[in-house]
C-alpha cells in the first residue's frame, strides 16, 4: 500500500526533510532538483557550497519544485529519484519482510 502526494502542490516541511534526510544516508544535495528551473533560476549550483544544511532544508521546504521527484518513503528508508533496480529491490525486500 502507498500514498500518493503531490509536492508540488503540498510541499514537505522543514521536519519531514530532516528525517528524511536522515532516514536516507545519502547527502543533502540529493534531495535538489538539480536539473530543474527553480534550481537554475535561484543559480543554487553557484549558492550551493556556502549554504548550511538548515538554509539547504528551509529552501526545500519552501518549494516543492525544488525537490527531486519521486521520493520513495518507506518506514525505515528514503530513495530520491526514480532508479528502477534501487526501487525494485527496495521494494521486494520490503515484500517478503511482510
Amino acid at each position: 500500500m502507498y500514498t500518493e502526494r503531490n509536492i508540488k502542490l503540498d510541499n514537505p516541511n522543514a521536519e519531514e526533510i530532516k528525517k528524511w534526510h536522515k532516514m536516507s544516508g545519502v547527502g543533502l544535495k540529493k534531495f535538489f532538483n538539480t536539473s530543474g528551473q527553480a534550481y537554475k533560476n535561484l543559480e543554487l549550483s553557484k549558492r550551493f557550497p556556502e549554504m548550511s544544511e538548515d538554509e539547504q532544508i528551509k529552501l526545500l521546504s519552501t518549494d516543492g519544485m525544488l525537490v527531486k521527484r519521486p521520493i520513495l518513503v518507506g518506514s525505515d528508508f528514503v530513495i530520491t529519484g526514480f532508479k528502477e533496480e534501487e526501487w525494485e529491490d527496495r521494494l521486494l525486500k520490503k515484500e517478503k519482510r511482510s
